[in-house]
């Protein structure tokens, strides 16, 4: 029993590192100057994930409600499609001079005697960002897109829809926990008092946006044509 439940829970933690579920979650910390706000990113990403299959899982087990693997598909493409919304936007947010602006300050510091010096830092207001809706509409969507696969094994393994619904739980708590950590990680060089380079974060965010671009342009074009 044991073995089926770390199984199970590493799986989930497997699956949450993924590579579009690392782009879009890479992309949402770049908005955060704090570890703990970052990590709630990942758990509410982990939760709305394991919302959607959750509730996916008891249409097709519970009420037998057939999905076809082609609708799963078109799932795949729409998570493609918000991972080049994802990426645009947080270009967008970049180069706003309202969120994100370079600012100079001079300060007057007294030693022995008295000088003046100015600094600049990567700065953006985040005061709208404090909430995670983000985080977990991110998740639904990559929920619908996973959970094709997942309810195949599923159905053709479990005896019965209680354990079903069982597994997808602790499969979901895998994931919540590997996302947990991604983002923890993800979210070091944006941390306040970690790292202070603007210029190197900014780079870090151009990067994350592109590849989000790219990737979601590559699994949009796959699944929709």
């Amino acid at each position: 029993m044991l073995i089926y439940l770390y199984t199970t829970i590493y799986l989930g933690l497997q699956h949450a590192f993924e590579a579009d579920h690392l782009l879009a979650v890479s992309n949402l910390v770049t908005h955060r100057n704090n570890i703990w706000k970052s990590v709630k990113d990942g758990i509410y990403w982990g939760i709305g994930h394991t919302s959607t299959i959750f509730f996916i899982g008891i249409l097709m087990m519970v009420f037998k409600f057939q999905i076809s693997m082609n609708i799963f598909g078109y799932f795949e493409g729409g998570v493609g499609v918000m991972l080049i919304i994802l990426g645009i936007y947080r270009f967008l947010k970049l180069f706003s001079r309202k969120k994100n602006q370079e600012h100079s300050h001079t300060h007057i510091h007294t030693h022995t005697y008295s000088h003046e010096h100015s600094h600049s830092h990567f700065h953006e207001d985040s005061h709208d960002h404090s909430h995670h809706r983000a985080a977990f509409g991110v998740g639904l969507v990559h929920g619908l897109a996973g959970s094709g696969v997942l309810m195949v094994l599923v159905i053709s393994q479990m005896k019965n829809a209680l354990d079903g619904l069982m597994y997808i739980l602790i499969f979901g708590l895998g994931s919540i926990v590997g996302m947990f950590l991604a983002a923890f990680l993800f979210s070091i060089p944006f941390a306040k008092n970690l790292m202070k380079s603007g210029k190197f974060q900014i780079v870090l965010v151009i990067i994350s946006s592109v590849l989000c671009i790219v990737y979601g342009g590559k699994v949009a074009m796959e699944q929709f044509f």
